[in-house]
């Protein structure tokens, strides 16, 4: 019997399958598309995260990035990272470097797709393989959690989110968040001539519409785009629970606030991390409140930052906070970091 089943095989799968490779553990995982997945992030792995890859084993490369940097136009506001930089990182890239970690450990990679599981106090039974547990890293919109009944209705303003490439030499080596009332843009460094422009955003409309609310923005982007528009919504995932039975939910599946702060990528490798160790301790029961100990200033900050970003008054109100609150921006960058 296998020992961990992961659905998805995504970075917060992967890492998953790592960790448990690592903690002697045999892994399957088992994901639908094949080589390297691209998806609507924006790409910027924080230093905690930068930490957690190389602690796996997982050298991947990039561009650093050493802070954030808020604008709207008028004002700015900055904040550099106390525990070395961050990353600017493709997703392609990423994938494909925890890939070629998990295959060094003996991981094995199955084609196919998990939507249902049929669970007894032994294992679980999915996609035709029989496991010890089964770990849901099927993104945002889990089938699998939606299988257990572990979604719960989200209320607000839905959030989506728009991310494209351009070719061009990055100006700044921290990540820019430029603020209006309608939403914000991310501009990563994630290469010597590449940069990633994400905007989040509760208008539907199209990239270059979006781009027009940031002026400043638009006329700095004056290298080709080179990427489709890749896009992701909504959001906001509200979950009942990390577990149910032998099923455990990690990464996006596991609930998601908002891509406003960007720790998505760092918080899937250690909350991976944090899974797995449940499960070589034999106390899966644990898994619950580590997961809810590991995001909880993720969960407050980010909340908060997103009530504000819903209406355009309080939007516009972030970064001139900001700029007059310096060491209170800097402390809450450096927490989330």
């Amino acid at each position: 019997m296998i020992d961990v089943l992961v659905a998805g095989g995504g970075p917060a799968g992967l890492a998953t399958a790592i960790h448990a490779a690592l903690a002697g553990m045999e892994a399957v995982v088992v994901e639908p598309r094949a080589g390297p997945v691209d998806k609507a992030c924006g790409e910027g792995v924080m230093p905690g995260g930068v930490a957690a890859l190389a602690a796996m084993g997982v050298p991947v490369a990039g561009r650093g990035f050493r802070g954030i940097h808020y604008l709207d136009g008028r004002r700015e506001a900055r904040a550099a990272f106390a525990a070395g930089p961050g990353l600017g990182v493709r997703r392609t890239s990423l994938h494909m470097a925890l890939s070629q970690r998990a295959a060094e450990l003996g991981v094995k990679t199955v084609t196919g797709r998990i939507a249902r599981a049929e669970q007894d106090r032994d294992g679980v039974s999915a996609g035709g393989l029989r496991a010890r547990w089964l770990v849901a890293a099927d993104g945002l919109h889990s089938p699998l959690r939606r299988s257990l009944g572990l979604d719960l209705p989200v209320r607000g303003p839905r959030r989506y989110g728009l991310r494209r490439h351009y070719r061009i030499e990055p100006w700044s080596d921290f990540v820019e968040v430029h603020w209006s009332g309608a939403g914000e843009a991310y501009v990563t460094p994630v290469g010597d001539d590449l940069v990633g422009v994400a905007v989040l955003s509760s208008a539907r409309r199209g990239f270059e519409d979006h781009l027009r609310g940031f002026p400043g923005l638009a006329r700095r982007l004056d290298g080709p785009a080179v990427t489709p528009v890749r896009g992701a919504g909504p959001l906001r995932q509200a979950v009942r629970a990390r577990r149910a039975g032998r099923v455990l939910l990690v990464g996006d599946a596991a609930g998601y606030v908002d891509a406003l702060t960007g720790e998505g990528v760092s918080l899937a490798v250690r909350s991976a991390e944090v899974l797995v160790g449940c499960l070589a301790a034999g106390r899966p029961e644990d898994y619950e409140g580590a997961w809810l100990r590991l995001s909880r200033t993720h969960r407050l900050l980010t909340g908060a930052l997103v009530q504000a970003a819903r209406r355009p008054g309080t939007a516009r109100l972030v970064v001139p906070a900001a700029r007059r609150l310096p060491r209170l921006f800097t402390g809450v960058v450096r927490v989330l970091a």
